[in-house]
């Protein structure tokens, strides 16, 4: 089961993260994994690491925000064959309201975490039409359906993203094309740990414990954890599956009193 076999999946913001997570899990299930990132070096080492453990993976820089060279990438790609998989993963946190944050810190937001979603989806959907079909999986958050304080252009750019889920799916049902989100928690990855650093330094550990009891399970979700539900819903077995958001939030949107 989940077998990806001869699939090729583009994997957004692959190099670190929830993306790795998804891009190893994939290559792992026997996909042919194009790690698309801004960070190249990084980016690299990811697909590396996947190749030394007898996966197939090949690495691009690539800003999500530069619809020209979204289009070029992707079409340079689907160039070499078939396009099965996108995962819309790339994307940046904020910490502000409406107050402090700033219009640099708002267009930051909207560049990449919305428009860079529009631009992969408007570059892809045509390749998936032309095969056939496939999949999409866009990265939302739970902030995109609860009020989460400090979060106010993130929250913002993650209910976009709900609803260009929705929306997409909608739209190319007939084209045998379908598109799910997944809504996580807390997760512990690299910048949680950095933002613990830089926030609260000497006080990493204590507020790593503060913030993994957020989630009523009394822990965060761990990037593998992301990898194999997005495993699932890229696989034939989710094929009746679509339009749908995933809480992957150890109880947090319905258990939190």
């Amino acid at each position: 089961m989940f077998s990806l076999n001869n699939k090729t999946a583009l994997v957004t913001g692959g190099a670190s993260g929830i993306g790795l997570a998804i891009a190893k899990t994939f290559a792992q299930a026997g996909a042919s994994v194009h790690i698309l990132d801004l960070n190249q070096e990084q980016a690299e080492a990811a697909a590396n690491q996947i190749r030394e453990s007898g996966g197939q993976a090949t690495s691009y820089a690539l800003d999500v925000s530069n619809q020209p060279q979204v289009i070029e990438v992707i079409n340079q790609i689907a160039g070499q064959g078939p396009i099965h998989i996108l995962v819309n993963n790339a994307g940046v946190s904020h910490i502000g309201t409406a107050e402090t944050t700033t219009e640099a810190d708002f267009d930051r937001i909207y560049r990449i975490n919305i428009k860079g979603v529009y631009n992969c989806l408007h570059a892809t959907i045509p390749h998936l039409k032309a095969n056939g079909g496939g999949v999409l999986l866009n990265m939302a958050s739970i902030a995109a359906t609860l009020g989460i304080a400090d979060r106010f252009a993130y929250s913002m750019s993650k209910g976009a993203v709900m609803t260009m889920t929705l929306s997409v799916a909608k739209d190319y049902l007939k084209d045998n094309i379908r598109c799910n989100c997944i809504s996580p928690a807390r997760v512990h990855t690299p910048f949680v740990d950095g933002y613990l650093a830089k926030t609260y330094p000497g006080q990493e550990a204590e507020m790593f414990e503060k913030l993994s009891k957020t989630q009523p399970i009394g822990r965060m979700a761990e990037p593998e954890e992301v990898g194999a539900l997005a495993l699932y819903l890229c696989s034939d077995e989710a094929g009746f599956i679509t339009g749908c958001d995933y809480p992957l939030d150890g109880g947090f949107t319905r258990l939190n009193s």
